[in-house]
């Protein structure tokens, strides 16, 4: 048995975690680059409020520095997974009609190490069939600083999100 601070850290996760962290980054404060987030939700636990508790996280001091406000006049749904349709989240991003939210998507795709293994992640953790909620945000200060929230629950209460955030 491992006692590595990796292997303590990956501990409870699933892989699909774990490789959505290799990709994009484990769990920070840094608010800026892209983070990755999970926690078992219970049934009555609201996806967009879990997501709004990661993404004050992530940000970190500069929540309290700048204010509450600053960070969440941006906030926005940018799309939500219709029921029974069919999961493809690499198109599903790209089909987003927003300007700001396209630039996000195409750093998250393409402007990233080892894209291939980056999207192989995303399609891991967000398009299997117990996927069962599947919500973007896009996220930022209003001014300089502009990104994309993503979070997944799945059937069983596992919910991951992915925070990208960049100036």
């Amino acid at each position: 048995m491992s006692t590595s601070k990796e292997s303590k850290e990956q501990a409870g996760k699933p892989d699909y975690v774990v490789d959505l962290e290799k990709a994009y980054g484990a769990p920070s404060q840094e608010g800026f680059g892209s983070a990755v987030f999970f926690e078992q939700l219970d049934e009555k636990a609201d996806l967009e409020e879990v997501a709004k508790k990661y993404y004050e996280h992530f940000v970190g001091k500069k929540w309290q520095e700048q204010g509450e406000e600053t960070w969440m006049d941006p906030w926005k749904e940018v799309y939500v997974r219709p029921a029974k349709a069919k999961a493809d989240i690499e198109k599903e991003l790209t089909g987003i009609k927003d300007f700001m939210v396209q630039m996000q998507v195409d750093m998250i795709l393409n402007n990233i190490e080892e894209a291939a293994a980056a999207k192989k992640a995303l399609s891991t953790a967000y398009d299997a069939a117990d996927v069962v909620d599947l919500r973007a945000y896009y996220i930022g200060d209003g001014d300089a600083m502009s990104g994309i929230l993503l979070a997944g629950k799945r059937e069983n209460g596992d919910a991951t999100f992915l925070t990208f955030l960049y100036d």
